[in-house]
């Protein structure tokens, strides 16, 4: 077991401000803290337990069928995690809306089922997964936070700029999702490019 594994996906590997995967539901849920919070937690959700799942089967699965076959893990999972998300958080499942099916062809998880989970054991799959899910939902909730804050004057619904703040509404207008990512990948970049001084 590496502890590695599970702090690699929250900085040194991030999914959204490193390896820029998951630019989808990145740039499309993220109107608020709270859609990114939900979203980030669903995908961990489903990141973790599909590389439990693989892990364990990795020696099972021929290789011919590998990425068939994790495709069938993850939607399981997907489905499981969706129709929770359905029965207990129905207003959120309801924002996340099509996003929620679409984490089965999320990046993220097929590439970790590929490079990390089919490689290694059950343990260090279970930290990887729980890393990058971790490093995925906060990027989204950092991107969300800072739409919603200047969208809309608030934080998880919570005013923070006061009733005289006119919105940009640009910002949770899909070109605001871009220019906020942008903004947020360059200030990553000049921190990582510092720290390596």
């Amino acid at each position: 077991m590496n502890i590695k594994n599970l702090t690699n996906g929250l900085f040194k590997e991030n999914p959204i401000f490193v390896q820029l995967l998951g630019m989808c539901p990145t740039l499309a849920v993220t109107t608020s803290a709270i859609n990114g919070v939900g979203m980030g937690l669903a995908t961990t959700a489903v990141l973790l337990c599909s590389n439990v799942a693989i892990a364990l089967l990795r020696n099972v699965i021929p290789s011919k069928v590998r990425i068939p076959a994790f495709i069938v893990v993850i939607a399981s999972f997907v489905t499981i995690v969706g129709m929770m998300m359905e029965a207990f958080v129905p207003a959120l499942f309801s924002a996340l809306g099509l996003f929620i099916p679409l984490i089965v062809v999320n990046c993220i998880i097929l590439a970790r089922a590929e490079s990390f989970a089919s490689k290694n054991g059950v343990l260090d799959s279970m930290l990887d997964g729980i890393g990058m899910g971790l490093g995925f939902t906060l990027a989204l909730t950092i991107l969300g936070s800072v739409r919603e804050l200047f969208g809309n004057g608030s934080i998880f619904g919570i005013s923070i700029l006061g009733a005289s703040y006119k919105p940009a509404l640009i910002m949770i207008l899909p070109p605001g999702a871009f220019l906020a990512l942008g903004i947020l990948l360059a200030i990553y970049n000049h921190f990582q490019m510092k720290r390596a001084e």
